[in-house]
């Protein structure tokens, strides 16, 4: 058996493990204390960071790795609750932005508070070099850029 490919897919293996726990970790924190979860917060981050805190669809299915069917999906129930809204293109009716409210706004900044603490304690036994380090390798797996990130 080829060992590079055992390898590979013992990292993937492990990469997919990780992120599952992760996400229950991030859910069970973000939903006890804020009631959504780590999907949901990861689209609303992407949308309070954005320029006018609006994204097109597309987008943010690119950023957050998902269709843009998969988007909407997830979107409405953010929608409904009122922490994004839904903006047309003036020039091309075929364009949908996703536009975080102010309340959007509000949760996401109370909620990257306990993001922030589950990613310390993910993270507290690394080193600061480790840590960046794996930060570069997940990130060009993922094909992130400065316009995609």
């Amino acid at each position: 058996m080829d060992t590079m490919l055992t390898s590979g897919t013992d990292f993937c293996l492990r990469l997919a493990r990780a992120n599952a726990v992760l996400i229950r970790r991030f859910d069970n924190a973000l939903g006890s204390h804020h009631g959504i979860s780590f999907s949901d917060f990861q689209l609303l981050n992407h949308l309070a960071r954005a320029p006018a805190g609006k994204l097109r669809r597309v987008d943010l299915a690119e950023r957050v790795g998902l269709t843009a069917s998969g988007v909407t999906r997830t979107l409405l129930p953010l929608e409904k609750i009122g922490l994004v809204s839904r903006e047309a293109d003036p020039r091309d009716a075929r364009v949908g932005f996703a536009v975080i409210t102010a309340t959007g706004h509000e949760l996401v900044s109370n909620a990257s508070d306990v993001v922030d603490l589950v990613s310390r304690e993910v993270i507290r036994s690394l080193a600061p070099q480790q840590v960046a380090d794996m930060a570069a390798v997940l990130g060009g797996i993922a094909g992130m850029n400065p316009t995609n990130s």
